[in-house]
């Protein structure tokens, strides 16, 4: 029989990839062995990163499936690649996982997929394989998307998931974050078309994952309470991140540029400005200039990550103000992908201007680090909310007329944040009881242990 054999399979985007990566690694170390599938267009992308590490044959073994898409065609598409998703991969698990248990002593013994990929739950029905539901992003994005036939019953959205009044902020439940319904998850990701696609797949997903008995989830009672309360199906095991069992092999789609780490090491403490946005926050060309002159303007230590596909269009390298490189030279340091955890763990990070992805999120919390808050798209919206309004962790920029948040309104804010010793307190507070949930007798820690104890049985 061997170590019990998990398939893992996370929805193919780097903010879905990491923290199921992260669950592996956890479940590794109680003696699990994980077949953990991508779709083939990622795992092209990790074995380059990761060269060497990717081991085939190791306790976390990597494999691909076709995700419907043509090699060249635009992942960011999420409506057209979520229709890809639908019609190809389905048929593909079922061929792998039908190889895996007719050539294999250790046959799967569960599968854990992303809610985001419902329907590969019904397929381990199909074999008769126990199924476990895993949502990597915040419990409250979660009961969002299990609140939508609440939303169609009060006229909050039509049949295709559209807001029919815009205009009014709604909150599910007290102490949770309010909401624009303009910022739906469905309605923010595409055109019309996209829109009718990713809401369709959404209520598809809430049907599959309701037979599951285990719906587990990355947060915390101490960070989301009125979210959990709202819908108790969902199992905090989180912040994964917290736990600190991430190996070598992390998922990422870029190769990390740990010279930056050497960097930190010179800079004061509590000095330097973090700056990433993730892996699909897309910037106009004004908007990344005002950016970097932001930044030089504060007169501080600053890491920036700047992905190549950065900017819209352009190489970001060709972008940079006139001059700018020269004249931060001495204290600015921009990256192409970086080591986000070691950074935010580093005792020179004085604060991070981000995007507020739930992975960012919770990796800045976790490490007691203040936030100045850029949401993109998604639950963005909704863990700004969080960080500004609930936690009171972090503040939120304005924009001008034109939409830009300009050079001196992040050059002010940075100053607010850093000079107002309460939103570090209160980060350093938040960080405590984060990292109590995740200790032996934690909320988090008990739950997980729950939960390993039933899949070894």
């Amino acid at each position: 029989m061997g170590n019990p054999h998990i398939l893992a399979i996370p929805y193919p985007a780097q903010g879905h990839v990491i923290p199921l990566m992260e669950l592996s690694h956890n479940l590794v170390s109680h003696g699990f062995k994980i077949t953990f599938v991508n779709t083939d267009f990622n795992h092209k992308r990790v074995k380059d990163a990761f060269g060497n590490k990717v081991d085939g044959e190791g306790s976390i073994r990597l494999v691909s499936i076709p995700d419907g898409m043509e090699p060249d065609e635009d992942r960011k598409q999420l409506g057209k690649l979520t229709d890809g998703i639908s019609k190809v991969m389905p048929l593909e698990l079922k061929k792998l996982v039908k190889k895996i248990n007719g050539s294999e002593d250790n046959k799967i013994s569960c599968v854990i997929a992303d809610v985001n990929m419902g329907w590969a739950l019904d397929i381990a029905a199909e074999f008769e394989i126990p199924g476990v539901a895993f949502w990597p992003a915040s419990a409250m994005l979660l009961a969002l998307l299990f609140s939508t036939d609440k939303l169609l019953d009060d006229q909050v959205i039509d049949k295709h998931g559209t807001p029919i009044n815009g205009e009014n902020m709604i909150q599910l439940y007290p102490n949770t974050p309010a909401m624009h319904p303009n910022n739906f998850l469905w309605v923010c990701l595409g055109d019309f078309t996209a829109q009718k696609t990713l809401f369709e797949f959404a209520m598809r997903n809430n049907k599959a994952v309701e037979n599951v008995e285990w719906l587990i989830c990355n947060t915390t009672f101490d960070l989301e309470p009125g979210a959990l309360s709202l819908i108790p199906e969902i199992l905090p095991i989180g912040p994964l991140s917290a736990t600190n069992q991430l190996g070598p092999l992390t998922g990422s789609f870029w190769p990390e540029d740990a010279t930056c780490l050497k960097w930190l090491d010179q800079q004061p403490p509590g000095s330097v400005i973090y700056v990433a946005f993730g892996s699909f926050t897309v910037f106009d060309p004004i908007q990344f200039q005002e950016l970097a002159l932001g930044l030089e303007l504060s007169n501080r230590p600053f890491l920036w990550v700047v992905r190549p596909d950065t900017t819209e269009g352009t190489q970001s390298d060709e972008l940079y103000p006139i001059g700018f490189k020269a004249r931060v030279a001495g204290r600015g340091k921009m990256v192409g992908w970086a080591p986000q955890r070691a950074i935010l763990a580093h005792p020179s990070i004085a604060c991070f201007i981000s995007h507020c992805g739930w992975n960012s999120t919770v990796e800045g919390l976790s490490n007691g680090i203040p936030f100045l808050c850029w949401p993109y798209f998604a639950d963005q919206f909704i863990n700004e909310t969080y960080i500004c309004d609930i936690w009171k962790i972090g503040l939120s920029f304005n924009r001008d007329e034109r939409g830009i948040i300009t050079r001196e309104e992040i050059k002010g804010k940075v100053e607010q944040l850093v000079d107002d010793e309460r939103f570090k307190a209160k980060a350093l507070q938040l960080k405590g009881s984060v990292m109590n949930s995740v200790s032996e007798n934690g909320s988090s820690n008990r739950i997980f242990n729950n939960f390993i104890e039933w899949m070894k049985s």
